[in-house]
């Protein structure tokens, strides 16, 4: 793909951030159940300076995690104050009464909103996303060959956490359920392709299938790519952004970039491969040999549903469905006789989500090679405070337990190659 960048033109900011809510913070750790949320002038302190701290460093769009919507004062506190600043702002509260969610506001300066959609999950967790079709304000350059406005979606998420392994398919599941909404968008509102933005804390690192996965679509990760960061081991642990319950660092907020064209694989493959990889995975936790009485080396339904079980990948709302499993033992048993052998039937996992390209690449049809379309180019990306950009937490930050990040991206125009 070709691309050459559109100069002396604006930048586009974009800031994603957990705040903490205080239903949700705890102030002493021997006491579970003392809350910030108890203590209105510590929550309004800390949540009067994450508004200072936005609007000193204001990004053209901001998505925020842990929003608490359940308290009207400080969900009119961050509406009048982002609304003064010239933000037009949405906020979403996450199913069954959680008591948080999420907000995204967009300053009117930079850009229109199309249209704005809700996705509920109604799953394991009550995690909801956001997705903002939005419409920059003015032409990059009237040199184009177009003057029309370019066009971006924005999603703003935040994902399951994963307290076991065992979580990995609902946090996939809820992935997918995004980039299908997405895809079907573009598709029902016959939308030319345009870049896509993902915000949030994704609650997983650069090691997990969500990562991955989110790469095999095409994606990049913004504060990555501006640092040169690549998707191996070493430098999977380059930086931090999050403090979390149990006292471990680790990198789970993520700003993504998909421009148009981006070479990608069709989504249903992609998310079956991550799929067949999970259960593999889990399934190399436990035994799943059941002893036959000419070999020793084969599995029979009975057992590949025993060995689900005990690694909680059925019989639970965020597993495999009956039919998912019965599925599964259909794609994937070679021999028709109600057994397969142990081995090849882990490799037969990944080699059938392989040989699945039926579906159509939605921003690489052909007969859109020959069109130019305005992209990003990730130009910078900070994390605040900024010891987490070296791997560590400071002792003295408690505006969140994540850190900020925002990045900036300069247009490009691209073409197909």
């Amino acid at each position: 793909m070709a691309e050459s960048e559109i100069r002396e033109e604006p930048c586009v900011s974009c800031t994603t951030f957990n705040i903490l809510a205080p239903i949700y913070k705890r102030l002493d750790q021997q006491n579970q159940c003392l809350r910030e949320s108890d203590f209105r002038a510590f929550w309004l302190d800390r949540n009067r300076k994450i508004l200072d701290c936005l609007l000193y460093d204001p990004s053209s769009i901001i998505c925020l995690q842990e929003f608490w919507v359940g308290n009207e004062e400080l969900v009119r506190m961050y509406l009048d104050k982002l609304g003064h600043a010239g933000y037009t702002c949405f906020k979403l509260a996450r199913t069954n009464n959680r008591g948080d969610g999420l907000l995204t506001a967009v300053h009117k300066n930079y850009f229109t909103v199309l249209n704005v959609k809700d996705l509920l999950f109604n799953d394991f967790g009550d995690r909801v996303a956001q997705m903002l079709h939005i419409q920059l304000v003015k032409p990059f350059s009237q040199n184009l060959k177009t003057i029309v406005p370019p066009e971006i979606i924005v999603v703003n998420t935040h994902l399951l956490f994963p307290h076991d392994s065992s979580l990995s398919l609902a946090r996939l599941n809820q992935v997918y359920k995004i980039l299908e909404y997405v895809e079907s968008y573009q598709i029902e509102n016959h939308l030319k392709p345009m870049p896509v933005i993902l915000c949030g804390d994704w609650n997983g690192s650069k090691r997990g299938h969500v990562y991955k996965f989110l790469r095999s679509q095409g994606f990049v990760s913004s504060y990555d790519a501006a640092h040169h960061y690549t998707d191996n081991e070493v430098d999977a642990h380059k930086w931090v952004s999050h403090l979390n319950h149990r006292g471990n660092i680790c990198g789970v907020d993520f700003i993504w970039l998909r421009n148009p064209n981006m070479s990608r694989k069709p989504l249903k493959t992609s998310f079956a491969e991550a799929v067949f990889g999970i259960i593999k995975n889990q399934l190399g936790k436990v035994s799943v040999s059941e002893k036959d009485e000419t070999n020793d080396d084969l599995i029979r339904y009975s057992t590949l549903c025993e060995a689900l079980r005990q690694v909680n990948l059925i019989d639970l709302p965020y597993g495999l469905s009956f039919q998912e499993t019965k599925n599964l033992w259909t794609q994937a048993a070679i021999d028709g006789n109600g057994v397969a052998s142990y081995e090849p039937f882990l490799q037969r996992l990944r080699s059938f989500a392989c040989s699945e390209q039926t579906e159509e690449n939605v921003n690489g049809r052909t007969d859109a090679c020959n069109e130019e379309f305005v992209g990003f180019k990730v130009k910078h990306a900070v994390l605040f405070p900024r010891e987490v950009e070296k791997g560590t937490w400071p002792d003295g930050y408690s505006l969140s337990d994540h850190a900020r990040l925002r990045v900036e991206f300069s247009p490009v125009m691209l073409q197909c190659s």
